[in-house]
């Protein structure tokens, strides 16, 4: 029960009115918890604890600016009317034929997208509320056929509501620059966890205009969890540079940094090799084509992965490291883009089923170094002994 304030020994004889308010800056709750969710993780970096004291004061005078015109408006006539303000509400988009579906989403659904992009206000939202209701049923409709074509690929994965999967549309906006409340696309994220925890996941992204893509890892994971990282790096590099170089995973996320032609390579190395051997030179030359093809591998992940990545080396590791570049590394993600229209298509979901079949070994690869089960402890030993990583490699492949 909250204590009493003690009455003033002097009587005050002009009459006031008692505030109806409870109170105007009331205690935050200690369970209380953010009702935008992360995208990816990237809303962690607005959490109070990393807001300056500048940040902080400004919210503070916030606070007392809106208290005081509160008071303000309670001082006005109580008679006066309220005003209130009329949002017509437009009329939702024909169908054009094309029914909804829960396998594939309906070019409404983008066409709202793109909308919201350009009207990215609280007020178009409600004038606009029964095409964002639909929008947002038909993706959730959308993820949760998809969810069982997840599970195929990566049995790990549970069977787990929308809910838990899909990222809310509201932006937190108290400590950014960026105004808009809304965010301008549709999201997803799979993990053992749902679209929270600490493994890695598969993560899907709608944004009409080019901005769509399918990817997954880690992203901003904890410091404990980049120490686990940088120590399997500097123990464990050629595992790495083999889940980092499977064939399937590397042409569909590496093929652009590695300049777009990774059959065509292939070939000319093939032609090469045969060459060789009709000269009589053997395999002359086999081991280092085969090392600088790795190496392009570990380069193209290190580039797709530098937007937050240290400038100098982590403390505890020498700066001539040979994987330098991927121990300054803070991002373990990979990603690739695809076109609006895939989502519309009748076999969209199980194009975005391959991408997630080739990213399986390399989720469950992290996922093992950051969240290791216990009968998979004996399996991350060190690597031993010199040369391309070729001894056990079949064992190892079997447990992917």
């Amino acid at each position: 029960m909250p204590r009493k304030r003690a009455a003033s020994s002097v009587v005050d004889e002009t009459p006031r009115r008692r505030s109806r308010r409870i109170s105007s800056t009331p205690k935050k709750s200690v369970y209380f918890e953010d009702n935008d969710d992360l995208e990816g993780q990237q809303d962690d970096d607005y959490a109070n604890e990393g807001a300056s004291e500048g940040e902080k004061d400004a919210v503070r005078g916030a606070d007392e600016e809106y208290d005081g015109e509160e008071e303000q408006l309670e001082d006005q006539n109580e008679d006066e009317r309220p005003r209130v303000i009329v949002l017509p509400l437009e009329k939702l988009r024909e169908l054009d034929g094309v029914e909804y579906e829960d396998t594939r989403l309906h070019k409404n659904t983008l066409l709202f997208l793109r909308d919201l992009k350009e009207n990215n206000r609280r007020v178009w939202l409600k004038s606009h509320n029964g095409e964002f209701r639909r929008a947002l049923k038909d993706w959730e409709s959308f993820v949760e056929t998809f969810t069982t074509k997840v599970i195929e690929a990566d049995e790990t994965i549970p069977e787990l509501p929308p809910r838990d999967v899909i990222f809310r549309i509201y932006r937190d906006i108290r400590f950014t620059k960026d105004p808009t409340p809304y965010k301008p696309h549709f999201s997803a994220a799979w993990s053992r966890t749902g679209r929270k925890g600490p493994y890695a996941c598969y993560y899907l992204h709608v944004e009409p205009g080019g901005n769509c893509f399918m990817g997954g890892g880690l992203w901003h994971p904890p410091a404990s969890q980049v120490q686990a990282l940088r120590a399997s790096i500097d123990e464990r590099p050629r595992r790495w540079r083999r889940v980092l170089n499977d064939e399937r995973f590397k042409r569909t996320f590496f093929a652009q940094r590695m300049g777009g032609k990774p059959k065509q390579k292939q070939k000319q190395k093939q032609k090469q090799k045969s060459k060789a051997t009709k000269a009589g030179g053997g395999g002359w030359g086999r081991s280092d084509e085969h090392e600088d093809d790795q190496e392009a591998a570990l380069k193209a992940f290190a580039a797709g992965n530098q937007s937050n990545a240290l400038k100098t080396k982590p403390k505890g590791y020498l700066a001539d490291h040979r994987d330098v570049e991927l121990l300054k590394l803070r991002n373990f993600t990979v990603g690739v883009k695809v076109e609006d229209d895939i989502f519309t298509r009748d076999d969209g979901q199980d194009r975005l089923a391959a991408i997630i079949q080739a990213m399986v070994p390399f989720i469950t690869f992290l996922n093992r170094i950051v969240m290791p089960d216990s009968e998979e402890e004996d399996d991350e030993s060190s690597d031993s002994g010199e040369g391309d990583g070729n001894a056990g490699e079949e064992e190892d492949e079997d447990d992917f």
